[in-house]
């Protein structure tokens, strides 16, 4: 609630809670139109209607406010200097509580949040859940927040890692989750027999609310069909939705939806030789409009990894360990990533080898980096008889990462030259990260708690 009460040019007084605070009219108009504090210096604004000079602010007005006066301070003291200084008094969830009323949370986050970095991570948190050993995947949301896959549920995490609504999809087993945007999350389930078109599949949810907006169909033959999704991926320039999927009439392949519409425009069948439907990575390539799909060990006897065009739909590149030397055959790729030239692929198998396969060439076989081991120094943690977190692999912002046990690995540099490791909680071995929103969620198995790594922000000077 915002009352003018009733001196001087350029200053404005703000009397927010029953403290007063006075600045400039640039300082506030500094945080923009479209917030609540820059709107007031906005002509066509009702507050100012009928009041002061010309312009419509009235330089002589007090103005109330009946909010929270610390946390006002602190945003006041963002907008003056850029910098965010929380005093030790002033809560996080309520100083982002107000940022949010008057428009400042994108400020507040970019402030906190210095641009992703791998070697300069800090571990900022550590977030216990609710069902222990039973995490199977963690995926970064664009805004900073995080979804994390538990058996049958998604649990739904904001950037301030407040626990949102938890998603469900009939309560069938979840194989992959996806972002398509801050508001609106996908999830991939296993189908569950006795459901009919309703058991598992794919469908689009609120991350907000954990409301369910879509379920996207797969037909044959032009009949509507249950079905197992596994891995997801998103084409954000066509608004397309990826996912492997296999039904129980041996329709294996990749299936296609228009992400307006949630209709499907497409189903790639998976051709002899080629496995698709179980694919565990699914990966969209801007640069030559294709799609990556791998199938990695020990999901299959053997690993495959494809690139498919859909304009054609055709199998313009691929490549497998079958027939691999005898010497090496109990060495296999356990994941794959595209990197971000769109020259290669990278591999890791389950020794943590880390292996490069040249996507200009169908010919070439993996290129394993003479110097194996990821770990800079110290004492790799053994994995026990009940080990399931094989090694897993990222690549964002011209880096490569690779999780390995209890650690991940930076590799930096047309080299990829190991530049960091990150260390976080005690949790066991780490079963899955994710990169989003300037951020590095880490999940691990043992307990159920992920590890949220940040880059500090620059200093104000």
């Amino acid at each position: 609630m915002c009352t003018p009460a009733t001196g001087g040019r350029g200053r404005v007084r703000l009397n927010v809670g029953g403290r007063v605070f006075e600045t400039t009219a640039a300082t506030l108009a500094s945080a923009g139109r479209d917030t609540m504090l820059g709107a007031m210096m906005d002509a066509s604004w009702s507050w100012n209607a009928g009041h002061g000079d010309g312009d419509g602010f009235d330089a002589a007005a007090e103005y109330f406010i009946d909010r929270d006066p610390a946390c006002f301070a602190v945003l006041l003291d963002l907008l003056r200097t850029g910098a965010l200084h929380v005093p030790p008094g002033v809560p996080e969830p309520a100083l982002c509580r107000e940022a949010l009323y008057y428009g400042l949370l994108d400020r507040v986050r970019a402030a906190r949040l210095g641009e992703f970095d791998g070697d300069r991570l800090r571990l900022a948190a550590s977030v216990a859940g609710r069902a222990p050993g039973d995490g199977t995947a963690v995926r970064a949301a664009p805004d900073g927040g995080c979804c994390v896959a538990h058996g049958g549920a998604v649990r739904v995490y904001n950037w301030m890692l407040e626990e949102r609504r938890p998603v469900y999809l009939d309560h069938a087993p979840v194989n992959d989750a996806a972002y398509l945007d801050a508001a609106t999350l996908l999830v991939a389930a296993r189908e569950r027999p006795g459901r009919g078109r309703d058991g598992g599949g794919v469908a689009a949810f609120s991350a907000l609310t954990g409301d369910l907006r879509h379920r996207f169909r797969v037909a044959h033959d032009r009949q509507a069909r249950s079905f197992t999704a596994g891995a997801l991926a998103f084409d954000e320039r066509r608004g397309s939705i990826f996912a492997s999927c296999k039904g129980r009439l041996n329709e294996y392949g990749v299936g296609v939806w228009d992400c307006a519409t949630g209709e499907q425009v497409d189903f790639f069948y998976e051709p002899p030789g080629c496995a698709l439907g179980d694919a565990d990575k699914l990966q969209w390539l801007d640069g030559t409009s294709t799609l990556m799909v791998a199938t990695m060990f020990p999901r299959a006897d053997s690993s495959f990894i494809s690139l498919l065009d859909f304009r054609d739909r055709s199998v313009v590149w691929s490549w497998s360990d079958v027939g691999t030397p005898a010497s090496l055959e109990d060495k296999h790729a356990v994941h794959a990533v595209a990197m971000e030239d769109g020259r290669s692929v990278c591999v890791i198998n389950q020794y943590d080898d880390l292996g490069f396969l040249d996507l200009r060439s169908n010919a070439g076989g993996v290129r394993w980096r003479s110097r194996s081991k990821l770990s800079l120094s110290g004492k790799k943690t053994a994995p026990s008889c009940e080990e399931t977190c094989y090694p897993k692999l990222a690549a964002h912002g011209g880096q490569l990462f690779a999780s390995t046990g209890d650690t991940i690995s930076v590799f930096s540099g047309p080299d990829h030259a190991l530049t960091s490791t990150l260390r976080g909680s005690n949790g066991g071995a780490i079963c899955d990260f994710s990169i989003g929103g300037d951020r590095l969620f880490a999940l691990h198995s043992e307990e159920d708690v992920f590890d949220v790594w940040e880059t500090p922000p620059p200093p104000v000077i």
